[in-house]
C-alpha cells in the first residue's frame, strides 16, 4: 500500500488550531492565578495568632504533618491493639509475624496507650474454693 506525503490521513489546513473546542471532554485552560496556592484566595477566615502570618503552603505542610502524626501515634496503634485483643488466641504463624512487625513499626504509639489497656485474657468466671 503506497503512503502519500501526508501519511495515512490527509494534511489538515489548520494543524495547530483546535477546530471545535466545544467538543473537548475537558474545559478550556483556566485563567492565570486560579491555581496559585502561595496567595490565599479566601480571606474570610481569620486565623488566630501567628498562623495568620504563615503562607498557605506552610499551613498545608503543617496540616500534613499533624495528620501523619495522628495516624502514626493514635489511629494505627489503636487499630493494632484492637486486632491483637480480638485475634490473640486464633492467629496463625504468618498473621502473628505480620502483626508483630507492625507492632515494632508503630511502637511509639503502642507505648502511649499501653498503660491504659488490659490485654489479659478474660477468666472462666468466679473461682470456687
Amino acid at each position: 500500500m503506497p503512503m502519500g506525503a501526508g501519511g495515512l490521513e490527509p494534511p489538515q489546513p489548520c494543524s495547530l488550531r483546535i477546530l471545535s473546542p466545544l467538543r473537548l471532554p475537558i474545559p478550556p485552560c483556566p485563567r492565570p492565578g486560579i491555581l496559585d496556592f502561595a496567595r490565599p484566595r479566601f480571606s474570610s477566615v481569620a486565623l488566630p495568632g501567628f498562623l495568620s502570618q504563615l503562607s498557605s503552603d506552610t499551613l498545608l505542610v503543617l496540616a500534613a504533618y499533624i495528620t501523619l502524626a495522628g495516624l502514626y501515634l493514635v489511629v494505627i496503634p489503636l487499630a493494632l491493639l484492637w486486632w491483637l485483643q480480638k485475634r490473640w488466641n486464633v492467629m496463625g504463624k504468618i498473621e502473628r509475624t505480620a502483626i508483630y512487625g507492625l507492632v515494632f513499626l508503630f511502637f511509639p504509639g503502642m507505648i502511649l496507650f499501653a498503660p491504659f489497656l488490659n490485654l489479659r485474657m478474660a477468666g472462666q468466671g468466679e473461682v470456687r474454693g
